[in-house]
């Protein structure tokens, strides 16, 4: 059976980043097999029990990695405490326990990824992971050139924060129905991060669409569908994360 290092195994299980387990497994708050265990080459085998401050940590046989076409009215998680639809309702038929890396808004559409690998997870969503997010939006009033200077440099939102420069282009516009549609390219993920950017420049989002993440984009797929990840993909995606994020 093959071995992989300790803090590979709990970044695998989604428990944290490598570096973060390997802080826990300094700390003395891992065990395997009810031993402590402080040395960091330690491997373990895919039977053996690992816990993490007394509480054991699933591991994952299989990892599998899903780019899914988010309907709007879905909630991005695995379970809602209201009964809502969310995503993992589309994989009813995945035996593996999946989830969003990220999320999207519930009345938002478009490109989701979900996967059990933790550490692909943990990479992804590290802040100083810059993956370019391409979002499609329909707003209110016409959009003009001034407004877009100002989105490519960055603004200031309600919470102080200033966004980081963006991609920003008029598709179109409808003078007669007073909307835009605007494409933009961002690498940040704060919460309503579009819609707040919209909002700070006096166009609030009518309807908003994430069309691209990082490489991949929706082709092929109509709402409510889903395909795997090819290898090459992934692989694509560590070598990005790990680059972009310089997490080694």
């Amino acid at each position: 059976m093959a071995e992989v290092r300790l803090q590979k195994a709990m970044a695998d299980a989604g428990v944290a980043s490598r570096r973060a387990s390997e802080k826990l497994i300094l700390e003395g708050r891992v065990k395997v097999n009810g031993v402590v265990v402080k040395e960091l080459g330690t491997k373990v085998k895919g039977d053996d029990a690992i816990e993490v401050n007394g509480t054991l940590i699933e591991r994952e046989r299989n990892k599998v990695y899903y780019l899914f076409y988010k309907p709007r009215g879905v909630i991005s998680a695995v379970k809602d405490d209201k009964g809502r639809k969310v995503v993992t309702d589309y994989f009813e038929g995945e035996k593996n326990r999946i989830y969003p890396i990220g999320r999207l808004d519930y009345d938002t559409s478009g490109i989701l990824l979900l996967t059990n690998d933790g550490e692909l997870a943990n990479l992804l969503m590290h802040p100083r992971y810059k993956v370019d997010k391409t979002y499609v939006a329909k707003v209110e009033g016409l959009v003009q050139s001034d407004d877009l200077k100002r989105l490519r440099k960055g603004v200031k939102m309600k919470d102080g924060h200033y966004s980081a420069r963006a991609k920003a282009k008029v598709i179109s516009s409808d003078r007669a129905k007073n909307h835009s549609i605007v494409s933009l390219t961002i690498h940040e993920g704060r919460n309503h991060q579009v819609k707040n950017m919209f909002e700070t420049i006096g166009h609030p989002v009518m309807k908003l669409k994430r069309e691209t993440y990082d490489f991949l984009t929706l082709k092929g797929l109509t709402s409510g569908q889903y395909r795997e990840l090819s290898n090459e993909e992934v692989k694509t995606l560590y070598e990005n994360a790990r680059k972009n994020s310089k997490l080694k």
